[in-house]
């Protein structure tokens, strides 16, 4: 499993984090070293904020214990990594019958491939699946989830094209309840964050799954594409706001050399991560790992 981390996340730890490896050699610790730290982790996307805060840390380190040299700061980098992520919870499906889950993201980020994929393994776990199309406007987005249920044998509820995705929601949850699913994962319209009547209608669709089922949706997942670094954030937000997001997916974390977005998600929005996406089979999308995501993009192994 350990090897699965370390193959998915080689972009980000080549081009962002391969200069450790020289830096925590056996030199001594100068001003070089700390100017060449935070270079290495702003171009990791972990934001600037995050960086000078894990620079302070491990200056007052040093200075309280008498560190003197670099490759006694690796094991207090990972630490101090690790922390600055938050366990992933689990996932309970348990709880109400049918689950609903509204997935959400922009175009192009990997959502219904996700969607795909999370349904895979949850009807592997014995769970009773149920995939909706509720991208309407995106007729590649309908047909594309429809070969993925027939491909993996789970039902998918659709609409007509451009038809109302409230609608599609709402017929996937009845059918949920009468066929009694376990848990339903609704494909929505790749909002973007910076459409107005888009993000209205997303909220639209949050409305209408809760008069279909009380209390529904259960969770909200957000999809966002790795590769897009820093520039995420102002997408999470907007959807945090519209659609009360509750934990978010990674997809593309292979194809990025960014992977250090992961801190500035926790730090900038408060939000768990669920899983990663490291790479394109269906058995790639992993449950996100902290300390596995920590030793992944460093190049540990333990």
């Amino acid at each position: 499993m350990f090897n699965k981390w370390i193959e998915g996340l080689n972009r980000t730890r080549k081009v962002a984090f391969g200069r450790l490896a020289t830096l925590f050699g056996a030199t001594d610790i100068s001003a070089e070293t700390w100017d060449e730290l935070e270079a290495i982790l702003i171009q990791a996307d972990l934001g600037v904020e995050t960086t000078e805060s894990i620079l302070a840390v491990l200056q007052d380190l040093v200075n309280r214990e008498g560190l003197t040299h670099t490759d006694e700061l690796q094991s207090s980098l990972r630490a101090e990594l690790i922390r600055r992520l938050d366990a992933a919870p689990a996932v309970d499906f348990d709880s109400h019958k049918p689950t609903i889950v509204l997935v959400v993201g922009v175009n192009g980020s990997g959502k219904t491939t996700t969607i795909a994929k999370l349904g895979r393994q949850y009807a592997m776990q014995g769970k009773k699946v149920l995939l909706a199309a509720a991208d309407t406007y995106r007729a590649a987005a309908v047909d594309q989830l429809q070969v993925w249920g027939e491909r993996l044998n789970i039902p998918v509820i659709a609409g007509q094209p451009e038809g109302d995705p409230g609608a599609v929601a709402f017929d996937a949850v009845q059918a949920a309840l009468s066929r009694k699913m376990d848990i339903v994962l609704i494909d929505t319209a790749g909002r973007l964050h910076t459409r107005y009547n888009l993000m209205e209608e997303l909220k639209k669709v949050y409305r209408v799954v809760g008069k279909a089922l009380p209390g529904a949706p259960h969770a909200t997942w957000l999809v966002l594409d790795a590769t897009t670094g820093q520039n995420a954030l102002q997408q999470a937000r907007a959807f945090k706001e519209t659609a009360q997001v509750s934990g978010v997916i990674l997809a593309k974390l292979d194809s990025s050399a960014k992977g250090g977005m992961a801190f500035a998600i926790q730090k900038e929005l408060g939000l768990p991560i669920l899983y990663a996406g490291l790479g394109e089979r269906p058995e790639d999308l992993q449950p996100f790992d902290r300390e596995a995501f920590v030793d992944g993009i460093l190049g540990l192994k333990n």
